[in-house]
């Protein structure tokens, strides 16, 4: 963290906050350019301080977190955890169908038990169907298992590194105290803010891309429901068709009675 540090005072290292300001700069445009593709970035932070702060604006954006311990193999045995996920969905679909009221007291006691205990530990991941994307760490010491899982597998790491962390495994290094909740809150909100961002970006190109779908369905001349006088054209000509059919016996009748007249003469 050497590069990092602006200087020490009484044994106390200081971060540079301008470097700082740098790569909170470069973490968010990479996390906008992530959530603008339509893929997720799992934000993990166990730490007390930083638990209420994760799941409040982290759960804004709908982007899945860990708050409370890591489960270890989330990343490098994610189906083993997507059927812990789909257990707790066959048990609200027994509440649903009235299969639980089948169940006798002690079993419904265990099953609650065993519900409560999923939604604890998995109940925010449960929309997570595939791997993320990216991985956002709060304290790299205290999630050091959930980093090594994400090297491993090569997703990139997101994270707050504090002047006693080492960041050589860090992909977006955020030099920033760690263990105050206000850092915690700045940093957090920063990249949220990124991320629903690139969120609107996407929801934007999506409804452009809808519009000019439906323009193209539409046919020629035809704007927002509204046609030209092009198109009332074709529907113009059977009507004048009709019209002069009708005014055709008149000149016969008219020409016959002067022929008849001139007989008569």
């Amino acid at each position: 963290m050497a590069p990092y540090i602006f200087m020490e005072r009484n044994g106390i290292h200081i971060i540079d906050l301008e470097k700082t300001l740098i790569r909170m700069d470069e973490a968010a445009a990479a996390l906008r350019q992530i959530a603008k593709s339509g893929r997720k970035v799992l934000f993990v932070a166990t730490k007390k301080q930083a638990k209420d702060i994760v799941a409040e604006k982290v759960g804004a954006v709908n982007m899945p977190y860990v708050t409370e311990r890591w489960p270890g193999g989330m990343l490098t045995n994610f189906p083993t955890i997507r059927k812990a996920v789909k257990k707790m969905g066959s048990i609200d679909k027994m509440a649903i169908d009235g299969t639980f009221d089948n169940l006798s007291k002690r079993e419904k006691l265990q099953i609650t038990r065993q519900r409560a205990k999923l939604e604890k530990n998995l109940g925010s991941i449960s929309d997570m169907t595939r791997q993320p994307s990216a991985l956002f760490v709060v304290d790299v010491c205290k999630e050091r298992i959930a980093v090594h899982e994400a090297k491993r597998l090569g997703i990139p790491v997101f994270a707050m590194v504090d002047t006693n962390s080492d960041p050589s495994d860090i992909d977006f290094v955020i030099p920033a105290n760690d263990d105050a909740a206000k850092s915690i809150s700045l940093v957090i909100e920063i990249m949220c803010q990124a991320i629903a961002e690139g969120l609107n970006e996407r929801k934007a190109e999506k409804d452009k891309d809808n519009l000019q779908a439906e323009r193209e369905e539409l046919p020629e001349g035809a704007h927002k429901g509204k046609f030209t006088a092009l198109d009332y054209k074709e529907e113009e000509k059977p009507e004048m068709k009709a019209e002069e059919t009708e005014e055709k016996p008149e000149e016969i009748v008219a020409v016959e009675g002067e022929e008849s007249t001139q007989e008569e003469k």
